[in-house]
């Protein structure tokens, strides 16, 4: 298996570095056996990508993440997903309830990267496109043609490495391609992250650079108008759970850590 991606597309070796040794751990907090048999199959050398404080971070992001896209999936059991920058993200195994549509959405080589990782399944599509190209709506506005449902939009590990103005565009893409409404689950870096990108323990080690920070997710609401801010959290309220380092990171830099918002349009 041999992998071609871009600079910010190799950023997505961090979080499934992660995944991988977090499932081999004694004490697992999460668990992605696909992440474990792409790093062996591929034979990675895991450390550039899994550092203590990304290691801490991605696991909070994953347990934050997949408890609230379950919440949502209780009320609305034939909801449509488009998990926006994909990467090997393997989320619809862990929330799968049988009757939900899947789309991961990525650019060309990393969709090409996925494809030699992940099998055909049902219920999943693969789409290689751009974000900010709003080709990619068309499956999914088939898709929820023959639903009663609004779509959900996960963008993890996608917002920092895009522009205000960009991150703009694609909330007027989300508004245009599906006029009927959705909610968008999206992660924020912080300014303060933006400006120290050369410290970050793992994003160091890749080419790709942050291209925007917010202090709150009101920044990303108020770039358009028609998007409602619902709820904000920090990974800190999970990362605090698990060591005294992250209490003390929670304690001492409230206000540095990512943080994941929930948004309605």
């Amino acid at each position: 298996m041999e992998l071609k991606l871009g600079d910010v597309q190799t950023t997505a070796l961090i979080p499934l570095a992660v995944k991988a040794n977090e499932t081999l751990r004694k004490n697992a907090r999460i668990q992605d056996r696909k992440a474990v048999e792409i790093i062996q199959a591929l034979q990675i050398d895991t450390k550039p990508y899994d550092k203590f404080m990304s290691h801490e971070g991605v696991v909070a992001r994953t347990i934050m993440l997949d408890r609230q896209l379950k919440g949502i999936l209780q009320k609305r059991p034939d909801t449509v997903v488009v998990n926006v920058g994909a990467g090997f993200d393997d989320r619809f195994t862990r929330v799968d309830n049988g009757r939900i549509l899947w789309f991961d959405l990525d650019l060309p080589d990393a969709i090409a990267a996925r494809k030699k990782a992940f099998p055909e399944r049902d219920r999943v599509t693969m789409i290689a496109g751009d974000a900010l190209d709003d080709a990619w709506c068309e499956p999914v506005r088939a898709a929820l043609a023959g639903r009663d449902a609004a779509p959900v939009v996960i963008a993890e590990g996608l917002f920092m490495y895009l522009t205000l103005e960009q991150i703009k565009q694609f909330l007027e893409i989300l508004k245009r391609c599906f006029p009927q409404g959705g909610t968008l689950i999206a992660e924020q870096n912080s300014k303060l992250m933006q400006k120290n990108e050369k410290h970050h323990d793992t994003v160091k080690n890749t080419r790709a650079h942050f291209m925007s920070g917010t202090d709150t997710a009101q920044e990303i609401a108020d770039l358009t108008d028609g998007i409602t801010l619902v709820e904000e959290h920090s990974f800190n309220e999970e990362m605090q759970k698990y060591s005294l380092r992250g209490k003390l990171f929670a304690l001492l830099l409230p206000k540095v850590n990512d943080r994941w918002a929930t948004f309605r349009w």
